[in-house]
């Protein structure tokens, strides 16, 4: 009977597999955070310094195509920067919980950040991927010309940024779905 007691005292934790599997979980979170946080500054910034200049009649008329000029690009650069800042807030709570892989509560509240932030993320996302659109194919009913044929780099650089913004979108779905798998394992 007393040899019962000592082996059922010798195993503090019932379940150290899950655990590790926990750890390996806010690792993963960790790297998907430093990769959202890139990709969104990349963007931000990718967009922010997006300008060109084209000269016509031996430089008396220029056109200017600036991200400055649409609000939708606008939004999208203060719609990544927030995000950015955000995930670069969150990374010491993802070595917190790297080291303490059993803590809920801020988990729970990483969750609702998440969601929040990828919401911000794909509403800039979407907005400045519609005027992306119309650069490229244009608008006959609403004489918008596709001016991407004039303006590539302008085109290349607003269409990369945006890559790198739905990238980081998605890297904050995955974050959300870990952080709700970690949690129904509690």
């Amino acid at each position: 009977m007393k040899a019962g007691h000592i082996e059922a005292a010798e195993s503090p934790e019932p379940n150290p597999p899950a655990q590790g599997l926990k750890k390996w979980m806010s690792i993963l979170d960790f790297v998907l955070r430093i990769a959202a946080a890139i990709g969104t500054l990349g963007s931000a910034v990718a967009m922010a310094t997006t300008n060109q200049t084209l000269s016509y009649f031996a430089q008396f008329v220029q056109f200017r195509a600036e991200y400055s000029d649409l609000p939708s690009f606008k939004f999208f650069v203060i719609a990544n920067g927030l995000v950015c800042g955000y995930l670069v807030l969150s990374i010491p709570l993802s070595i917190f919980h790297i080291k303490r892989p059993a803590l809920t509560i801020t988990r729970i509240i990483l969750i609702i950040l998440d969601t929040a932030m990828m919401a911000l993320l794909t509403a800039g996302g979407s907005a400045a991927a519609a005027i992306v659109y119309l650069a490229h194919e244009g608008n006959s009913s609403a004489n918008w010309f596709a001016f991407c044929q004039q303006f590539n780099s302008f085109c290349e650089r607003i269409t990369g940024s945006l890559i790198g913004s739905f990238g980081a979108t998605l890297a904050l779905l995955l974050l959300i779905i870990l952080s709700a798998v970690v949690i129904s394992r509690h």
